[in-house]
């Protein structure tokens, strides 16, 4: 399918630099970073889905992970560690 997309001047000069310097065509470059943007975009929306339902699980069930717990647990896996899971507490009814 064809697209036409209308590039000032100098954005079209710094794309044609740019993909020279990595060895791709300006279209190839193009395709590429359209092709990253649209995964870029796709995952936020899946995150910020992921997210939403997740605070109507809490809202729900109350239940939840304090933060200072999954930060203790985060650095220690970090540093190869092994770490208990935190434990899941009831917040609120």
């Amino acid at each position: 399918m064809t697209t036409t997309l209308k590039l000032p001047p100098e954005l079209k000069t710094r794309i044609a630099r740019v993909a020279k310097g990595a060895g791709l065509t300006p279209h190839a470059f193009m395709i590429e970073a359209l092709a990253q943007q649209t995964e870029h975009a796709e995952r936020r929306r899946r995150m910020t889905a992921d997210a939403l339902a997740a605070r109507a699980e809490f809202e729900r069930s109350g239940l939840g992970y304090a933060m200072e717990d999954v930060h203790l647990h985060v650095r220690a896996r970090l540093r190869g560690r092994k770490a208990a899971k935190p434990r899941l507490r009831q917040w609120r009814r």
